[in-house]
């Protein structure tokens, strides 16, 4: 079990002590603001930029997204070592390696066009980037917080991960807009140069544990099967649509193999002493509820990266700059969520049932804006609103949920491992499997709309000397068929989203969550049933001899 450092002594007040002496204590935390922006607006590749790399190089969707996914495994994977490194390294060390790593990667990838090159590179800035937020929130969290009060910090750690996830995404756009995508990598270096100056300038070496704790002893082998299965689910999943799920002989074999890894990685983690992961968070009350929930909710919340670039890119058309100028309204939402978080977990302490209900009824409301205002001749400033109540709920379930998750493993060393299944369903796993599901989906009903409509089309219903088929199947028919499609998708999210949030709700009354425990899991149910009707067959059996 690793220690958590104390907070410091009644009447001492906040304290960096990795801070030289001459820098004025009310400037420090801001300075490590400041340093945590400038890691979280970094990556390994942009998708706000994605027109203009798709313009210069031979990338696809799929190839940008699966780069994407990369660097998220990198940060999933790191978290089990987050504190390791922290009481083994001083944060000079930590926060100049982070620096420097995410600024080699994104010097490689400017220049590279090698997918096996770049997927190892995003992977390994994804580590770095989790390293450097974590060593600026660790170091400010009792300036935020001075209790310790997770109830606060998680909400305003989303503060930060959320704003720098859209503003990331229109600075890469805006760059390619004016002058070319290659100048997102290279802000990113000078934002990185700027950590090692201050870091160099105003910061010394400091490490909270006087007595260095080594890297011995942890499961590097079970870490190094655990990435591989991470990648090769979500090259399934991505390209799953683009090469015909299981037609295809190589998604076949790498389903194989994935199964195999998984059957090994659990194998191992059950028999080592001192595993990567230990099984035993699953033990713990509300677990698994919570992963379900966090699963659901990415699926849902999926309709981002699938059905909205289905609608403003191939449906009305827009730029890429245009359409981050047009995410950013998820701020406002995403700030929205939080204030809500804030007075529920922490200003009222009311129970989270409810506010998981008011996060899946954002959902709710996203899903039937876009579905009654998705429309080919609509003006795009209808769908500010939609954007805004998705940035809420994104903000709500993020927050509570690893809250929840935190109120569930009381264990500081297990709660890190909690926080890495965590975010493979979180912002790994259901996102990939989300872009799988809503393509498939989006495209069979696209398929079966156009053979539907197509057959109701005659030449007794045509006036062929008036009649321009190019125009007809180029402009009109196939963008009305793909909002068509569209619709039909966002109606199977308001049903899922709508009975989510009855449910929650429902869970919220005294009475209904109580009699609801005591309703027997079903293998415990069909046992029952079988035992009470085996007397009515015997009877019968006994009869007909």
């Amino acid at each position: 079990m690793l220690p958590l450092p104390p907070p410091p002594p009644k009447g001492m007040g906040f304290m960096m002590p990795m801070f030289k002496p001459w820098v004025p204590k009310r400037i420090q935390p801001w300075i490590y603001v400041i340093t945590v922006f400038c890691v979280q607006f970094s990556s390994g590749m942009y998708l706000g930029a994605l027109d203009a790399i798709r313009g210069t190089t031979n990338f696809m969707i799929e190839d940008l997204l699966m780069l994407l996914y990369a660097g998220l495994a990198g940060m999933a994977i790191y978290f089990p070592m987050l504190f390791r490194m922290k009481f083994r390294f001083t944060n000079q060390q930590l926060l100049c390696g982070a620096a420097i790593t995410i600024g080699v990667c994104n010097l490689i990838t400017m220049h590279s066009t090698s997918m096996p090159l770049l997927l190892v590179v995003c992977f390994i800035a994804g580590m770095a980037k989790l390293q450097g937020t974590f060593e600026c929130m660790s170091n400010i969290q009792l300036w935020i917080t001075p209790r310790r009060d997770f109830a606060v910090f998680f909400p305003v750690l989303h503060i930060v991960l959320l704003t720098a996830i859209e503003g990331s995404g229109f600075l890469a756009a805006w760059f390619a807009y004016h002058f070319t995508w290659q100048m997102m990598h290279i802000f990113t270096i000078g934002t990185m140069s700027f950590i090692l100056l201050t870091q160099l300038t105003l910061c010394r070496p400091f490490c909270p544990m006087p007595q260095r704790l080594p890297l011995k002893g942890i499961d590097f082998l079970s870490g190094l099967l655990i990435s591989l299965l991470m990648l090769i689910v979500s090259y399934i999943m991505v390209y799953g649509d683009y090469r015909m799920w299981m037609d295809n002989r190589n998604l076949r074999l790498l389903a194989g193999i994935a199964l195999i890894l998984a059957a090994l990685v659990m194998h191992r983690l059950d028999h080592v002493s001192n595993p990567y992961v230990s099984l035993k968070i699953f033990t713990y009350r509300n677990v698994l509820p919570i992963l379900a929930v966090t699963a659901i909710g990415e699926l849902l919340l999926g309709c981002e990266h699938t059905l909205e670039e289905i609608l403003y890119e191939e449906v009305i058309g827009l730029e890429e700059h245009t359409k981050e100028e047009l995410f950013i309204w998820a701020l406002p939402g995403v700030y929205v969520g939080v204030a809500i978080d804030l007075l529920w977990l922490k200003v009222m302490k009311w129970k989270v049932w409810k506010l998981f209900g008011i996060g899946f009824g954002c959902i709710l409301c996203y899903a039937l804006l876009m579905y009654f205002r998705l429309d080919l001749n609509a003006p795009i400033e209808q769908y500010r609103l939609p954007i805004v109540f998705r940035g809420c709920a994104y903000a709500i379930l993020a927050a509570t949920l690893m809250w929840s998750l935190d109120e569930s493993i009381p264990d500081l060393e297990q709660f890190f491992m909690g926080l890495f299944v965590f975010n493979i369903f979180h912002m790994y796993l259901a996102g990939a499997a989300g872009y799988g599901i809503y393509t498939t989906l989006f495209a069979h009903y696209l398929n079966d709309d156009i053979a539907r409509y197509g057959s109701q089309l005659t030449l007794t219903q045509i006036d062929m000397t008036h009649f321009n088929m190019g125009q007809f199947m180029g402009q009109y028919y196939l963008h009305s068929m793909m909002s068509v499609a569209l619709k039909q998708i966002y109606g199977i999210v308001i049903w899922i989203s709508g009975s989510m949030t009855l449910l929650f709700l429902l869970l919220d009354i005294p009475a209904v969550r109580t009699n609801a425990r005591k309703i027997p899991y079903w293998p415990v149910f069909g046992i029952e049933m079988l035992s009470r009707m085996r007397p009515l067959y015997m009877k019968r059996w006994f009869v007909r001899r």
